[in-house]
């Protein structure tokens, strides 16, 4: 008797662990969808879009000619980006979350760009193409062969809640998928709800989208805002049970279980 229910607490002690092991890699792993095989699984993107340049954006314009000197106004005009900020300083805000200061040129109330010699030109609801082969257009008038070059100053995410480091950050570019947003942030804290991610994405006339991802499943790049947009906004929710806490409660519901197991199987023994 002694050893059937020795047998049999050895085998709802590793039922029990085994249970608790499974919940805990399903709760933080990513795309489990996927197999865990070395066949690749083919997975179609959704599809990307350009952002357009909004109200309150800021702009690095630079034309460059033959006579520097000439189109130096417009250049200096972008303050510390058209002196050449190093790629090192850029990763160092992106890493930080330091936003810093953006220079460049304002998108006005009215979706206008001031810009010395060429005046102004309205660029909202354009991509940055677009805006850069407009302005050249409207510098060809001026000078002779220019070379505009045209991108985001401030094309900021916002990751909150549940991440290592929660901050804004400026991206380097504007091709930024939802996983790099929240790779600057360092990763979700293990007390991040991987199913149920929230973008916030404002639209230009006051209103506010909400998407929900689920990290857990690799549906999630298929979604059309898997690309984000400047000025989106990420919250990771933090789970009901912290970690912590659930461990603590499942090893002493474990021990629990044990002492009582251990008691019976006593009792037992020196009935008999």
């Amino acid at each position: 008797m002694h050893k059937i229910l020795s047998r049999w607490l050895f085998f709802l002690t590793f039922v029990v662990l085994l249970n608790v092991s499974c919940s805990s890699i399903k709760n933080y792993k990513y795309f489990g969808d996927l197999s865990d095989t070395a066949k690749i699984t083919k997975i179609v993107n959704g599809l990307y879009q350009e952002p357009k340049i909004q109200i309150d954006d800021i702009l690095y314009i630079s034309i460059q000619t033959l006579d520097r000197a000439s189109s130096a106004a417009i250049n200096e005009a972008n303050g510390q980006v058209a002196g050449g900020v190093s790629s090192s300083f850029q990763s160092a805000n992106i890493l930080s979350g330091n936003t810093a200061n953006s220079y460049g040129y304002l998108v006005d109330k009215k979706g206008n760009v001031h810009i010395p010699v060429l005046g102004q030109v309205s660029l909202v609801g354009l991509t940055t193409t677009e805006a850069r082969e407009k302005v050249e257009q409207q510098a060809v008038l001026f000078y002779k062969s220019p070379s505009v070059v045209l991108r985001f100053a401030n094309f900021k995410i916002t990751v909150l809640g549940e991440v290592q480091r929660p901050g804004s950050y400026v991206m380097p570019n504007e091709k930024v998928t939802l996983l790099d947003a929240i790779g600057y942030a360092g990763d979700l804290t293990i007390y991040g709800k991987r199913n149920n991610v929230l973008l916030i994405r404002r639209a230009s006339d006051g209103s506010v989208n909400a998407i929900r991802f689920d990290l857990n499943n690799s549906e999630v790049f298929r979604s059309p805002y898997f690309y984000l947009q400047q000025n989106d906004e990420i919250y990771v929710e933090p789970l009901k049970a912290k970690v912590a806490s659930s461990d603590a409660s499942q090893t002493r519901n474990i021990s629990i279980f044990t002492a009582v197991l251990s008691l019976v199987i006593i009792l037992v023994t020196r009935i008999n």
